[in-house]
């Protein structure tokens, strides 16, 4: 099963995509894990993709893909794979149309008050990097990792007026994406404001 899942910041996918992906036994590809990896593993093109994300910039399209095509092209992606964070545009829809068939694109719907909520409450490890909440994900001590003893932070882009404007940019952003998959008959709308468990449910039944 070949999955596209999307969603605003504050949706859960990544939450829903560790659920999911474990139950399928396929594996989720985010884009910021492929380019951490692809930048550590010192690979040509992760060395390509470092030289931007150094200067601030992001990754051109071309690139992207084929860091992508690169991750799905592995063993563990024979039984399919689920895509988090990629496609963002329809260039980049169809450049994904050229490497792989997709089967289903889930887009996890929220309300902008839930979105406030869920991410102005996460709180992350400013050294491994790990993610709790105050409310949902707490962890055994305040303010401190539970895996490696950092400091917990509450980042720039998890504060009220950072989160409304990268809720706004995604909207912008994904809005053509979206009727683009629509059009195509593989798009599936699931409200991710609900409790986690009948997420999930929604999601495994579209499946």
């Amino acid at each position: 099963m070949r999955i596209i899942l999307l969603g605003p910041p504050g949706a859960g996918k990544g939450t829903q995509s560790r659920t999911i992906t474990k139950k399928l036994g396929i594996p989720h590809i985010s884009t910021g894990d492929i380019l951490r990896q692809a930048s550590s593993q010192k690979t040509p093109l992760g060395l390509k993709a470092k030289n931007y994300m150094d200067r601030g910039h992001l990754v051109p399209d071309d690139l992207m893909i084929n860091l992508i095509k690169e991750r799905i092209k592995r063993e563990d992606c024979k039984k399919g794979f689920l895509l988090d964070g990629f496609p963002r545009t329809i260039p980049q829809a169809e450049a994904l149309e050229k490497i792989s068939h997709i089967d289903k694109v889930i887009k996890l719907r929220i309300e902008s008050e839930v979105a406030v909520e869920r991410l102005s409450g996460r709180r992350t490890c400013k050294d491994c990097g790990a993610m709790y909440h105050v409310i949902y994900i707490s962890p055994k001590r305040e303010g401190i990792c539970d895996k490696c003893g950092g400091e917990l932070i509450i980042r720039e882009d998890d504060r009220k007026e950072a989160i409304l404007e990268r809720l706004e940019v995604y909207r912008e952003e994904t809005r053509p994406l979206i009727k683009y998959y629509e059009k195509k008959g593989l798009l599936v709308i699931i409200d991710g404001g609900r409790a986690k468990q009948e997420v999930t449910g929604d999601l495994l039944a579209s499946i």
